[in-house]
C-alpha cells in the first residue's frame, strides 16, 4: 500500500503529532542497574531517542505516553571493580585485581506527560515535559579479588577474597523534566532540546541496585528527522551531551556524555511502521572528583535492532505502539546485553481535513 497526497491526511497528521508525544517523551531513565561512569552507571539511557523525534505535533494540548522497558546486561572485571569501590568493599589501602562479573536485570514503567503550547515559540513549536519511573532492579556482583594491602609503615600483605553480592530494589526513580522546540520544513524537521535529572529517587551509595543515579546533570542537544508522507520514508537522528554534577555520596564526578539516537523506518501502511533504530554512547570527557579511584574510565557502547509501529484509533482518541529492541556491542568500562522498549502513546485527535485533502491509499 502506497500513500498519496500532502500531510493534511489523517495518517500523515496523526505520524506529525507522534513525533513530539510519542518520541520526545521518551526522556532520560535514571536506571543504576547496567549504565556507564561512576561504576558502569550514567544518566543518559541509549535509545530514548528515535523515528520521528524532530517532527513538530500538529496540535497543541496534552499527550501521555507509558513506556514498559526491559534490559539485561553484564560487565566484567573494570566495572566489577568500580562497582565494589563505588559500594565502599574495595579499601582505600588496596591494590589489587578483580575477576569478577557484575549481571544485572531491570523492569520498569515510565510515564511522561506532554504539554505542546499553541503560541510558537522562535517560529517553532514549544513542548514541555515530565517523566517519571517506577520498577525493579536485580543486580548481582560474583568474583574474586586479589592483591596487596598497604600498611600504615608502607609495608604490604597479602589480600583475598571471593565476594558473591545480592542486591534488589522496587522504587520510584528520579524525576525527568524536558524543554523541546521543534520545526517543520517540508520533509525537513528539526528539533534542539534540553533536559535534567533531579535526583530524588531511590539511591544509595552503598547499595549495589538503585533506581537513581545520586546526582545532578544537564543534557542537551539537536536533532533532525526526514520525513516524506507520500512515500512513508523517515529517517532520524538526535546528538546529545551530558553534563554530570559531582555525586555527593561519593565526591565522584562524570565525565561528559556524547550520545547519538537513530531511527529508520518505511510506513507500509496507513497504521503499520517497521525499520530499525540504533545508538552510539561514548563518554568523552574523563571521571574526576576526590572519590575517583578507577581513572578516566571513558564508557562506550551501540546497540542496534528491529522497531514496528501500529497506529489505531481509541475513542476519540489515537493510539500508537511501538516496540522496538535493541543489542548491544562495542562496550567498554560499561555493561552490555540486550533491552526491549515498549511504547504506548495516547492523545486527542485531530480535526477531519475536508474530504478534498485526505490523501489517497492505493496498493
Amino acid at each position: 500500500m502506497r500513500m498519496k497526497g500532502g500531510k493534511s491526511g489523517p495518517t500523515a497528521g496523526f505520524v506529525l503529532r507522534l513525533g513530539a508525544a510519542a518520541i520526545a517523551a521518551l526522556l532520560v531513565l535514571p536506571n543504576d542497574a547496567a549504565r556507564a561512569d561512576e561504576g558502569g552507571v550514567s544518566f543518559w539511557i541509549p535509545g530514548f531517542f528515535g523515528s520521528l523525534a524532530a517532527v513538530p505535533q500538529q496540535a497543541p494540548g496534552w499527550s501521555v505516553t507509558s513506556v514498559y522497558y526491559h534490559t539485561s546486561v553484564s560487565a566484567g572485571g573494570d566495572v566489577a571493580r568500580a562497582r565494589e569501590i563505588t559500594i565502599g568493599r574495595f579499601p582505600a589501602n588496596l591494590t589489587a585485581a578483580v575477576n569478577a562479573n557484575v549481571n544485572a536485570n531491570v523492569d520498569l514503567g515510565l510515564v511522561a506527560g506532554t504539554y505542546t503550547f499553541a503560541t510558537p515559540v522562535l517560529g517553532g513549536q514549544a513542548s514541555a515535559s515530565l517523566l517519571a519511573t517506577y520498577g525493579s532492579n536485580s543486580t548481582s556482583l560474583a568474583g574474586s579479588v586479589i592483591g596487596a594491602l598497604t600498611l600504615p609503615g608502607g609495608g604490604t600483605i597479602p589480600f583475598s577474597r571471593f565476594d558473591s553480592i545480592d542486591s534488589s530494589i522496587i522504587a520510584f526513580g528520579d524525576l525527568i523534566p524536558q524543554f523541546a522546540l521543534r520545526w517543520n520544513a517540508g520533509v525537513n524537521n528539526y528539533m534542539t532540546y534540553i533536559t535534567a535529572d533531579l535526583p530524588v529517587g531511590a539511591y544509595q551509595s552503598t547499595r549495589l541496585a538503585n533506581l537513581g543515579i545520586g546526582h545532578w546533570a544537564i543534557d542537551a542537544g539537536g536533532g533532525y528527522t526526514y520525513f516524506d508522507p507520500k512515500t512513508g520514508h523517515e529517517f532520524s537522528a538526535v546528538l546529545g551531551f551530558t553534563y554530570n554534577f559531582v555525586n555527593p555520596s561519593t565526591q565522584y564526578q562524570n565525565g561528559v556524555d556524547m550520545h547519538l539516537d537513530w531511527g529508520a523506518s518505511q510506513f507500509l501502511t496507513k497504521q503499520w511502521q517497521v525499520g530499525l533504530v540504533g545508538y552510539l554512547y561514548q563518554e568523552i570527557g574523563c571521571d574526576s572528583g576526590s572519590g575517583d579511584r578507577v581513572g578516566c574510565f571513558r564508557s562506550r557502547v551501540a546497540g542496534v535492532g528491529p522497531q514496528v509501529g501500529y497506529i489505531f484509533p481509541v475513542g476519540d482518541m489515537q493510539g500508537y505502539l511501538n516496540l522496538k529492541a535493541y543489542g548491544e556491542f562495542a562496550n567498554e568500562n560499561r555493561p552490555a546485553g540486550w533491552n526491549v522498549w515498549l511504547t504506548f502513546n495516547l492523545q486527542p485527535s485531530a480535526a477531519t481535513p475536508p474530504t478534498s485533502s485526505r490523501p489517497r491509499f492505493t496498493k
